[in-house]
């Protein structure tokens, strides 16, 4: 939304008055009798045209503890006694968390504490910026309010709470008539936030919500300067040449509006790298103008043998940039600057209905992690990026974000990793209000529309540039009737949206996109892992665009940082109790449906270290199954799997459920299931027809290879030992199948082991992967299926492994510190018992003198299990500070390994 400046926008004789009231009224703020002002310094803006400088931070006060007009509390000078500081981005809470407030939301039940009748009226966000003279034009520039608000600039209201309105829309404010030569003032009047009836950011049942509903400033309020003529929506539309990659045609694009009552003649001019650019362009008082840069009239915009961005795995990921410059009369009147990346994204419907997605031109299955931003909304870099790593480290290329679309920053980050990114809008909420039934969400009105149209539109215009935006999800749960979707589709249309625009994450159809060839069929909560190899509900056929086994209990460690003593000993005793830390939703309150499968499967749980134990071997099979099953049935000639989204990679908050890696990034069995899954040259189990399969993730072919599986007693002994050569495998995610385990050995008990070793021509292992099956399967009762589950009717028998011998493993470690601050440990474990029996599930946690995990931390592999006399030699990279000068120790432990810490050199 573009507002025009101040001056020129009409105003009725009440507003006139009201503000000439509100400037005579203006007094002392309301504040606690000794009370200290926020000492937040006014931001300094730089005054070269075309920069925007981000406001500091606010200071903070709800409206209920302020008695003073508008005018005053927008005016230089303003006392902030009492008041609160907020970074530059913030809501309500994270401020007063981070003011010391309140306790740790993240523990037990203290959010519980926090009363929502603190957030129940409008809260004040006050900040101060200088500038050094009033020759150039002055612009407000946001998004991210939450939910409305009213603006004000040194004592006049520039806009009120119908207009901004909405987490997602932008808005500009021409505020040259108002600020000043020296200190300026601008407040915002900050509205209570309710997801059911504002089309903003919602929780849905991810986490228990915050108390005030996120409301707040959760992106940057830019001030920016400029001359007469504003350059604005700078973008590059690309052309690739598929499959042949031989050249790109690029056409630039953007706007120029003249901000003075004469009329001029701009010069607008850009480079890519050595690529020139430039054109007069006249204007008349007021007027905006496209202007635009084909190859046509242009021709080095048409490029031989571009630099193409991939995925990671895929390829490199080069950017280009575009500068542009707007001149008048020889001066610089305004700059723009926007990274872009050159590839093709196309995602038609298959022969089955679901979507498959290629980049330039090569298919690809589909591997990510639901996103989850912080609970408060405290955007940190350097977390975001260690998340990220974690995503590559994990063997996934996509990241989903369903509603919470996070700053510029996350993007740019994706387009460095090669992260693949599927932005898109929320259920259960006002977003899909109008068409979701008896959902969660409020019908729409007529002012919802024009706000969900600025959302598309500015959404669109921010992450069209981004390489790493391979679609925009119109729809979650629902798609949009014919009218919403007419308001997106022409949104993105102006923005010259170019990747698939999908009409829904479930399989639902909307007038103008078409089919979403997706399936949001579950499983949200458990089910075993030959679940995923069934193509029927959840299992691995087609697009399932949210999926997993539902909870994913952390470590010991972090449990024992989120939750009580009290706490601890229900998680492990009362499958039935109610447990806060998973989710507000009645369907997912309890761990009822997983720990009856533990109990059942494992045998029950003899105290809280084993029942965290149980569900680390259970969460690495399961997690491991979904993508191996989604990884193996890609290439199918029927109803083959296009790509699969685990719900969810992370959590915002402490959580007991739907997390590849918890909130203090430490990795147990989901994260290294999934691990394990998904490394680029594979072998894997087929739970459903005993396949042993090789994948091939990496581009290249390979050959030559050997397979080989053996069956063993859980104490070790073996009784089923085969190996299949010179098995050849294609890449970009082709599979073979080197043999089948018969259905019966003999021998074997209820409970074995499967251990499968994949080798190149040279001999050297390339792969290994180790299962605890059962003679007795788990049986699904497909009949009663319900949205978030298939039940199951009997458990396989997993408790052999109770029986297994201890093994004794050895560890030691050298440490090698980089100069790019980080240091990697070098670990050998060795099994050195004197019997059969293997170490199951060997882990390795990298601690520091008292024990704690250092984290992030990225292995080479862990949870590995050993056979007496192997070894495993494994890398831990992490930052050097986070060790705090001491030296690195190694804390072993696993199913049948005591536990023991070591020094890791």
């Amino acid at each position: 939304m573009f507002h025009r400046p101040v001056s020129t926008r009409p105003k009725t004789a009440a507003v006139a008055v009201l503000g000439l009231l509100l400037a005579l009224t203006a007094g002392t703020p309301s504040a606690p009798t000794g009370a200290h002002p926020v000492h937040t310094p006014a931001t300094p803006v730089d005054p070269a045209p075309g920069r925007a400088t981000p406001l500091a931070g606010y200071a903070i006060r709800s409206t209920a503890e302020v008695a003073d007009p508008a005018a005053a509390v927008s005016s230089p000078g303003y006392s902030t006694a009492g008041w609160y500081p907020a970074g530059a981005r913030s809501t309500v809470l994270a401020a007063l968390l981070a003011a010391g407030k309140y306790g740790d939301p993240f523990y037990s039940t203290d959010q519980q504490k926090i009363p929502k009748a603190d957030f129940a009226v409008p809260w004040w966000y006050r900040s101060d910026f200088t500038v050094a003279d009033t020759a150039s034009r002055t612009y407000l520039d946001f998004s991210g309010v939450i939910s409305a608000a009213d603006v004000f600039v040194n004592g006049k209201q520039v806009a009120d709470r119908s207009a901004v309105t909405g987490a997602y829309t932008r808005h500009e404010l021409d505020v040259s008539e108002l600020v000043r030569a020296g200190t300026n003032t601008v407040a915002f009047r900050i509205q209570p936030n309710d997801p059911a009836k504002n089309l903003t950011m919602g929780w849905i049942d991810w986490l228990q919500p915050p108390p005030d509903e996120n409301m707040g400033i959760v992106r940057d309020v830019l001030i920016r300067r400029g001359g007469p003529v504003a350059l604005r929506d700078a973008h590059v539309v690309t052309a690739l040449t598929v499959p042949s990659l031989s050249s790109a045609e690029l056409t630039v694009k953007a706007r120029v509006r003249n901000e003075s009552a004469a009329p001029v003649t701009a010069t607008v001019s850009g480079t890519i790298g050595d690529i020139s650019f430039s054109q007069d362009v006249g204007l008349a008082p007021h007027e905006s103008k496209p202007v635009t840069f084909t190859p046509v009239t242009h021709p080095r915009l048409r490029l031989r043998a571009p630099r193409v961005w991939w995925p990671a795995g895929m390829g490199g990921q080069p950017l280009y940039a575009l500068d542009l410059t707007a001149t008048v009369a020889s001066r610089t009147s305004d700059t723009a600057h926007e990274s872009f990346g050159i590839r093709d994204v196309k995602a038609p419907l298959n022969a089955a209905g679901a979507r498959q997605y290629a980049i330039n031109g090569r298919p690809l299955l589909i591997k990510g992690g639901g996103w989850s931003p912080d609970e408060y909304l405290r955007w940190d870099r350097t977390h975001a990026e260690d998340r990220l790593r974690y995503a590559l480290d994990l063997g996934l290329n996509t990241i989903r974000l369903e509603g919470h679309i996070e700053p510029d920053e996350f993007f740019e980050l994706a387009d460095r990793y090669g992260v693949l990114t599927l932005p898109g809008w929320e259920c259960c909420d006002k977003w899909e209000g109008q068409v979701n039934g008896a959902e969660t969400g409020e019908p729409w009105t007529a002012a919802d529309y024009p706000v969900a149209k600025a959302s598309m539109a500015a959404e669109a215009a921010r992450l069209r540039d981004h390489p790493s935006v391979i679609s925009f999800l119109i729809g979650s749960d629902f798609a949009p009737d014919r009218t919403i979707e007419k308001t997106y589709a022409d949104a993105l249309g102006a923005a010259d949206w170019s990747t698939p625009v999908i009409a829904a994450a479930s399989d639902n159809a909307a007038p103008i996109s078409g089919s979403s060839g997706m399936k949001m069929t579950g499983p949200y909560d458990w089910v075993p892992p030959v679940y995923w190899y069934n193509k029927q509900e959840g299992g691995a056929t087609g697009f399932n665009s949210e999926t997993s086994a539902g909870p994913d209990i952390p470590t010991l460690d972090t449990l024992r940082r989120m939750l009580s003593p009290a706490e601890l000993d229900t998680l492990w005793r009362s499958p039935s109790a109610k447990q806060y830390h998973r989710s507000p939703s009645a369907t997912f309150a309890t761990l009822k449906l997983y720990d009856d499968a533990l109990a059942g499967r494992y045998g029950a749980p003899a105290g809280l270290d084993d029942y965290v134990r149980k569900a680390q071997l259970a969460q690495y099979e399961n997690v491991r199954a979904q993508f191996e099953a989604y990884g193996r049935n890609a290439k199918d000639a029927s109803k083959p799997s296009t790509g699969v989204v685990y719900w969810m990679f992370n959590s915002g908050w402490t959580s007991l459920h739907w997390q590849l890696t918890d909130r203090y990034l430490d990795q147990g069995g989901a994260y290294f299931g999934a691990k394990k899954a998904n490394e680029p040259l594979h072998i894997q189990y087929s739970y459903d027809n005993r396949a042993v399969t090789v994948v091939n993730s990496r581009p290249a072919a390979a050959s030559g290879l050997t397979a080989r599986v053996s069956l063993f007693t859980p104490e070790g002994i073996r009784k089923y030992d085969r190996t299949a050569t010179g098995l050849n495998v294609a890449g970009d995610g082709a599979s073979t199948t080197a043999l089948t385990v018969p259905a019966s050995v003999g021998g074997l008990p209820a409970t074995y082991l499967a251990k499968l070793v994949l080798s190149d021509g040279s001999g050297r292992e390339v792969s290994r992967n180790v299962y605890w099956l059962s003679t007795e399967p788990d049986t699904l009762d497909y009949a009663h299926t319900d949205w978030f589950h298939t039940p199951t009717t009997t458990y396989a028998d997993l408790t052999g492994l109770a029986a297994m011998p201890k093994a004794e493993v050895t560890a030691s470690g050298v440490t090698t510190t980089g100069t790019d601050g980080t240091s990697t440990t070098t670990v050998t474990l060795r099994n050195t018992g004197p019997g059969p029996a293997p170490a199951l599930l060997t882990d390795v946690h990298l601690v520091d003198p008292k024990g704690t995990p250092v984290l992030p931390v990225r292995w080479s592999d862990n949870q590995v299990t050993l056979w007496p006399g192997e070894s495993a030699t494994l890398t831990a990279t992490y930052r050097t500070t986070d060790l705090h000068g001491a030296a690195p120790r190694l804390r072993v432990s696993g199913w049948n390994v005591p536990t023991a810490t070591v020094a890791g050199g």
